[in-house]
């Protein structure tokens, strides 16, 4: 039986407030480390940088590489940016839990190995063991690490192997799902960490003593319990605009959970399109519409009319975008 019952917004609120989306966080190692608490997709080139700029003050185009911040093929084996304290949740908490799958990555982690030279990319090391995107299997070893600035191959090289178990990694991997996502269930974190449903349902068994039962406009799911006071904390005042980017975590979501972000159902379509995703445009705590970006155009589709106070806002959000390489300044361009 569900011990509390959650609504939409209090939901929406707390994901927004422990993603630092309200109020952007002062620049540090501590504040890249709560940005990327779920990891930062960066399959979209420099996605990551720009899930940083939406709740960190003072991001400039290199701050992914901050020494506090590492690479790797992480969930679903795209490519993400992470806490380099956290390498092994997101790289051993996803070893197979199934021989022949838990064979494969170790395998080809060995075949890597013994070829790497230093560090090369992804490209000169496939033709030397003939592999292709299948070298990604190797990075639930967490032996693993890659560097990708968007417009070459991949750099990849060994690191030290993590000094945690597996099951240990999955369960840290499964708080740090349950903090952003939350509430969610084992289900859901088991399809966006790219686990076995079985993986995903011992990690939330093994924090049961941990997990607050509650009850959602989705249907009965777990909330960590440490996490409830934050939860029904009293709503903050939204951020006038946020640009976020392709796959950012505040709408990397499937199924039944894209209701609760967008409820309309041809505005879902919009935003989680066949190919490659838009950005999302967040006006005062509710997406209202996408974003994409060419060179220095920022092409931005409202699904309902702005006020003059709101689009000036998202103007300046996106002058401010730390975006590397650009001659001019940003244009907005207004699609409704």
């Amino acid at each position: 039986m569900a011990h509390l019952n959650l609504t939409r917004r209090q939901i929406l609120a707390f994901r927004r407030r422990v993603s630092a989306l309200d109020e952007r966080m002062p620049m540090g190692a501590q504040a890249l480390r709560r940005a990327a608490w779920a990891g930062m997709q960066d399959s979209m080139p420099r996605a990551a940088l720009l899930s940083l700029h939406a709740r960190v003050e003072g991001v400039e185009p290199s701050t992914w590489e901050h020494p506090s911040l590492a690479q790797l093929w992480g969930p679903r084996y795209s490519a993400y940016v992470v806490p380099k304290r956290d390498f092994a949740l997101f790289s051993l908490g996803r070893l197979p839990d199934n021989a022949k799958g838990r064979q494969r990555a170790e395998q080809m982690a060995e075949l890597m190995h013994a070829a790497l030279s230093g560090k090369m990319t992804d490209r000169e090391l496939g033709r030397v063991i003939r592999v292709g995107n299948a070298m990604r299997y190797a990075a639930p070893t967490g032996t693993v690490a890659i560097r990708w600035d968007g417009a070459r191959a991949p750099t990849v090289w060994t690191v030290p192997a993590p000094k945690i178990e597996p099951a240990d990694a999955r369960r840290g991997l499964a708080r740090r799902y349950l903090h952003v996502f939350g509430p969610t269930t084992a289900e859901s974190f088991a399809r966006w960490a790219g686990i076995s449903r079985r993986s995903g349902a011992e990690a939330f068994a093994s924090l049961e003593s941990s997990l607050l039962s509650v009850r959602s406009p989705l249907g009965d799911e777990w909330l960590l319990a440490e996490d409830e006071p934050e939860m029904l904390a009293d709503e903050a005042t939204a951020a006038p605009a946020r640009l976020l980017p392709s796959g950012d975590a505040y709408f990397l979501l499937d199924g039944a959970e894209r209701n609760l972000l967008v409820p309309r159902k041809d505005r879902q379509q919009r935003l989680w399109t066949p190919r490659v995703w838009p950005g999302a445009l967040l006006v005062e705590g509710e997406i209202r519409g996408t974003w994409r970006r060419a060179q220095h155009a920022v092409r931005i589709e409202t699904w309902a009319r702005l006020s003059l106070e709101a689009r000036d806002a998202v103007e300046a959000e996106a002058a401010s975008l730390p975006l590397p390489g650009l001659d001019r300044p940003i244009e907005v361009v207004w699609e409704t």
